[in-house]
């Protein structure tokens, strides 16, 4: 195995990205805008982002919060409702800055009361978004109580994905944080107009992290973490150079006291070391020379976006991830908190 101390990629993209809002925004966007060139930041606000004005807006002050000279561009979404209109996904379009809308199942994450309860109702906006070219981005799982929460995802693509693919040929489909095998083998043997994110704590941690020896809240997301046969599932997807698997961290910071509390909120933290948490992995896989692709191609390719021109180097040399970040009147216990990664990120001079 090729032993590198050093790699430059294209400067990379989140195709998955919670920012939130107001000063706890201001305290973590400058981590992604300082890895990432762009970024499709999730619309799952209270209140929810359903109209073009208000992605306008949002974005707005994405911008206003970046740390000065940043050029991180916040590529916006919509959250789609049972009673979101075709007309709106007509002018999200030509608004230029909105690329994609969000599926989430009603009850299924953070924020996803607001979400979409049937989604038959939902043809005529989703053949809207065939015609204008708007991907669809989907929360995977059912929100059936019967179903057991480590099935939800295979039970989702089951029954309202692969129906939702063949009604609607030619939509362009993202399943969002995949975290089983039968995801990444429907993925696999899917239409060209399906692709994937793979967040770093799915391809780095199974549940035993979660519930073995004590329940440790921030390891606690949606999907929740599965058996280390799908996690290996997913790292043979991520690191195999295949075009449909990309980055997408679902970074999702919650305050310290929403997540150590007796009904603990869901979403893991992993913008401080996004970029160096994915190094670790294709390290460890002997694959970094695929990381590049994974980064900073295959998203693009899939969005239909230009390649970034800026680039951005990864050096191994280790450090200590803090115990916690700022995070408006809290705190934020993040990815991999106290612990020694191997992999810095240093920007490269141009010119």
């Amino acid at each position: 195995m090729e032993h590198h101390d050093s790699i430059e990629l294209t400067q990379p993209d989140d195709w998955h990205l919670h920012l939130r809002d107001g000063a706890a925004m201001a305290d973590v966007v400058g981590f992604s805008a300082r890895r990432f060139a762009r970024a499709i930041v999730m619309p799952n606000l209270k209140p929810p982002v359903v109209t073009t004005e208000q992605a306008r807006a949002y974005r707005a002050r994405i911008l206003a919060a970046l740390p000065e000279g940043s050029d991180f561009q916040p590529l916006m979404t919509l959250y789609l409702t049972d009673h979101t209109n075709p007309s709106e996904i007509e002018r999200a379009k030509a608004s230029g800055l909105v690329v994609a809308c969000k599926l989430y199942p009603a009850g299924a994450t953070t924020n996803s009361e607001n979400g979409v309860t049937d989604i038959t109702r939902l043809k005529p906006v989703l053949e809207a978004m065939r015609e204008v070219g708007m991907p669809l981005l989907v929360h995977g799982e059912v929100t059936d109580e019967s179903i057991d929460i480590f099935d939800r995802e295979s039970v989702f693509i089951e029954r309202v994905l692969h129906p939702l693919i063949e009604q609607h040929p030619g939509l362009r489909v993202v399943l969002e944080h995949v975290t089983t095998a039968e995801a990444v083998n429907f993925v696999r043997s899917g239409p060209e107009t399906l692709g994937a994110t793979i967040t770093p704590h799915h391809l780095l941690y199974n549940r035993n992290a979660l519930l073995a020896g004590g329940i440790r809240p921030h390891l606690y997301c949606l999907p929740v973490l599965k058996r280390e046969r799908h996690r290996l599932a997913l790292v043979e997807a991520a690191t195999s150079g295949h075009p449909r698997f990309f980055l997408g961290t679902d970074s999702a910071p919650h305050a310290l006291g929403t997540k150590e509390c007796g009904c603990g909120c869901a979403g893991i933290f992993s913008a401080h070391a996004a970029l160096e948490l994915y190094a670790e992995v294709f390290d460890r896989a002997g694959a970094l020379d695929r990381l590049e692709g994974f980064a900073s191609r295959h998203g693009a390719e899939f969005y239909g976006l230009p390649m970034n021109q800026g680039r951005i180097r990864l050096v191994r040399r280790p450090w200590t991830v803090p115990e916690y970040y700022r995070f408006k009147d809290s705190r934020v216990v993040p990815l991999c908190a106290g612990a020694t990664l191997g992999w810095q990120v240093e920007p490269v001079q141009t010119g």
